[in-house]
């Protein structure tokens, strides 16, 4: 006969030290979940204080403040008469753990130290709280006297244990312990355990969500069992957007599943399951054999069940049927995940908009059309009566108290809180001054366009008058010291108008406030360092800074279409170029002239440096059997060496990189990512002269096959 069991799990935007907000987003998560039948619900990892609270998580307000939210969340009606599993910081014999504590009916039944920490990467858990080394031991916790006068408890179960009901039996796999080698799953499904709760604070990167898909698929094909993910979504206060997509699997096939992006604090993700199905599923006398041989779990009883037999519910009740597991593009990820991200940052800044100087070139037009993404997903969110994202967008716009305003035209409201500029110079092109026009009117964002020259001759002359001497561009027969430095002052002026109209644009149009510059640096310019330390790179947040240029370009290629902008072919078309030199009848400036390199060689480059962690030399002998066909061993040596040098004498640079939005695994952002020196001996002495002897002892393959083409 069927058993049937409805579970939750759900992705909620915390904010970190946000303890209003986040109870309350729990408590109606909790609701939402019994609403619709179910008897266990699970959130997301360190729900109660916000996943990025980073070194606050020594301080003991955290600990206190966390027990005094667990504490309402126990006692509430919401929670009463289903198993609820919430994550918080715990400190047990005077060390701090990353927890998860499973409540029932105003009483704690275990709480669950994470055991294996994510110490990689952006994540640095290692340095706030420690794993619990004891596996398959428990130790008594004695409860906080606020906590101990709700629960009639003095002391409750902590450490690796799992729950049993009166039906089944519940296990904890906590984010990180999902992708080591021995995952706790294994060992708790031979030991009967049927329902895994996986609470995570994992973030958005390009194409990375396949991998714990595909991986809690794998799990729960091979162990059998129902599989809850729960994870936080949106900007909880840094770099990361935790990008939600919670789901449920059963027997290796996805049965539920929320959405990756979104504008919606909460969202609940529930399935009814047949739990005799997990039991047909592990029948097999060999997995039998194994799993009268494991060592047991510690189990505490929880005096519920959570299946339903009554003949009423099974006739009322539907299964939920398993389906494909839907993925974003990478095209659509760009859209969603960094519109989110900035949506997130505004409201919670309390600032009343964004500001971005358009250069026309592909880079700005990237970061607008994401601020466009972001007015398209808030007037979704309001047709679709979303009101804390009406709520937050009549703040915003600067709308008087009552208001009945709907932000449902995307280009009207993106006119209301996107500020756009040009800021040209005798450099400029006729061609980048109309296509940054034509972008802003495209969008609807309210735009100024102006000439800075006066501003650069008095920064010229100021410097003859002190030394009596007048730097020329290399057009005009100057030295390189005096090209670069006359682009440089373009740059860096840049960056003091677009905060001086940031600040006094609001004014200009009789409103209050100011707005968030907008950084424009992609990815590879970072890592190779063409760019001006701060220049208009420098901003207050920069959505594609850890995005390469060939994602950029075809995210481009796609809003073309789904946001109906034709104005974005001319930007694909053009070539990329500073504009900080002048034309002449035989240069113009370009970006990848300027560099040395390709965009496309630069995202190889970056790949090989952060994710393969190579070297020079184990770059070179890498790149050689990959481009070998095309490039000759010299060819590909100079490559890399010209790349090392100019990644290691440009890298102070990344000190003061504008915080960005985390999308891509070889972003070298040097404040939390990208842990490396600043300061190299850029010119690699050793590591040159082992890869100049290599490439001149190794064959030219490339002759070969160029000669077999002829």
């Amino acid at each position: 006969m069927p058993n049937l069991i409805t579970v939750a799990t759900c992705s909620l935007n915390q904010w970190s030290l946000d303890f209003d907000g986040n109870l309350e987003r729990i408590l109606e998560s909790i609701r939402i979940a019994k609403d619709r039948g179910a008897k266990l619900r699970i959130g997301p990892e360190l729900e109660i204080t916000g996943y990025g609270c980073q070194d606050h998580f020594l301080e003991g307000d955290t600990h206190l403040h966390a027990w005094e939210v667990l504490a309402k969340i126990i006692e509430s009606e919401e929670a009463q008469d289903m198993v609820v599993d919430v994550g918080m910081p715990v400190a047990h014999k005077n060390v701090i753990y990353n927890c998860r504590i499973i409540i029932h009916n105003r009483r704690i039944l275990l709480i669950r130290p994470k055991m294996w920490l994510a110490n990689d990467g952006n994540y640095r858990e290692l340095r706030w709280f420690t794993p619990w080394a004891k596996h398959r031991q428990t130790e008594e916790f004695y409860l906080p006297r606020m906590i101990a006068e709700i629960t009639g408890q003095t002391t409750v179960t902590f450490g690796d244990a799992v729950v049993s009901t009166g039906d089944t039996c519940i296990g904890v796999e906590m984010c990180e312990e999902l992708f080591t080698p021995g995952a706790p799953h294994i060992d708790q499904s031979l030991d009967g355990v049927e329902i895994f709760t996986n609470s995570s604070g994992s973030h958005h990167e390009l194409r990375k969500l396949s991998t714990r898909i595909e991986l809690i698929k794998e799990a729960t094909l091979k162990a059998g069992g129902i599989y809850l993910y729960a994870n936080q979504q949106g900007c909880d206060g840094d770099r990361l957007y935790y990008d939600g997509c919670s789901f449920i699997c059963l027997n290796g096939k996805v049965i539920a599943q929320g959405s990756q992006f979104s504008l919606n604090d909460i969202e609940v993700v529930t399935a009814t399951v047949d739990i005799q199905e997990v039991r047909a599923h592990r029948s097999s006398s060999s997995r039998s054999i194994q799993a009268s041989r494991t060592s047991p779990y510690e189990r505490v009883r929880a005096e519920t069940r959570l299946s339903s037999d009554k003949a009423g519910d099974l006739l009322e009740w539907e299964v939920t049927k398993p389906g494909e597991f839907k993925y974003n593009t990478p095209e659509e990820e760009i859209a969603l995940g960094p519109a989110c991200w900035l949506w997130d940052y505004l409201r919670r800044s309390r600032t009343q908009g964004y500001f971005v100087p358009l250069s026309g070139g592909i880079d700005s037009c990237a970061t607008a059309t994401i601020v466009y993404s972001m007015c398209l997903q808030v007037s979704k969110a309001a047709a679709e009566g979303n009101l804390q994202v009406i709520a937050d967008a009549r703040r915003i716009a600067g709308e008087p108290e009552g208001s009945d305003y709907l932000p449902t035209d995307p280009r009207e409201f993106c006119g209301r809180i996107f500020h756009t500029c040009y800021m040209g110079t005798e450099n400029s092109s006729i061609e980048t001054r109309k296509r940054a026009k034509d972008l802003a009117e495209a969008i609807g964002s309210y735009h100024v366009d102006l000439n800075m020259d006066t501003v650069i001759t008095s920064i010229r002359t100021l410097f003859l008058f002190v030394t009596n001497k007048k730097p020329e561009f290399r057009a005009h027969g100057g030295s390189n010291a005096e090209n670069l430095a006359l682009q440089n002052i373009q740059a860096r002026l840049r960056m003091l108008l677009a905060y001086l109209f940031a600040q006094l644009l609001p004014w200009v149009r009789g409103k209050v406030g100011g707005l968030l510059v907008l950084g424009s640096a992609n990815v590879d310019e970072s890592l190779r360092g063409y760019l001006t330390k701060y220049d208009c790179s420098s901003a207050d947040v920069n959505p594609i800074g850890a995005i390469s240029k060939t994602d950029l370009k075809s995210f481009i290629a796609y809003a073309q279409l789904a946001f109906n902008l034709p104005v974005l072919e001319e930007f694909l078309e053009a070539v990329p170029t500073a504009e900080l030199e002048p034309i002449t009848e035989d240069y113009v400036q370009a970006d990848e002239a300027d560099m040395g390199m390709t965009y496309d060689e630069l995202s190889v480059y970056g790949r090989l440096r952060k994710n393969e962690k190579l070297g020079p030399y184990g770059m070179f002998t890498k790149l050689v059997s990959e481009w070998g066909h095309r490039l000759s061993p010299v060819e590909i040596a100079e490559k890399v060496k010209l790349f090392f040098f100019e990644y290691a004498r440009n890298r102070h640079k990344m000190t003061t990189l504008t915080p960005s939005y985390h999308a891509e695994a070889y972003s070298p952002d040097d404040n939390r990512f990208d842990l490396r020196p600043f300061l190299y001996p850029s010119r690699f002495p050793w590591q040159f002269r082992k890869i100049d002897a290599m490439a001149a002892a190794l064959p030219d393959r490339s002759k070969s096959i160029k000669a077999k083409r002829e």
